[in-house]
């Protein structure tokens, strides 16, 4: 299991973060996704044999929003 902080640009409120937490947990390898809307960032806990940061982060603007890692 890997831990990744990434930077979310795009959110206008929480239940935007609330969507990228739900779009991630769907997505393989993904364990948790907890994103925080004030501070525009999300930590993801996840498989790297099943996913990588580059796919994270497609899965992140796939949903709109932009992700670069921290």
């Amino acid at each position: 299991m890997n831990k990744l902080k990434l930077s979310i640009n795009g959110m206008h409120c929480s239940s935007c973060s609330l969507n990228i937490d739900l779009d991630l947990e769907e997505a393989p390898g993904i364990i948790s996704a907890k994103t925080n809307y004030a501070k525009s960032i999300s930590e993801v806990e996840y498989d790297s044999a099943k996913t990588s940061p580059a796919k994270i982060i497609e899965v992140i603007s796939s949903t709109g929003y932009t992700a670069k890692l921290i």
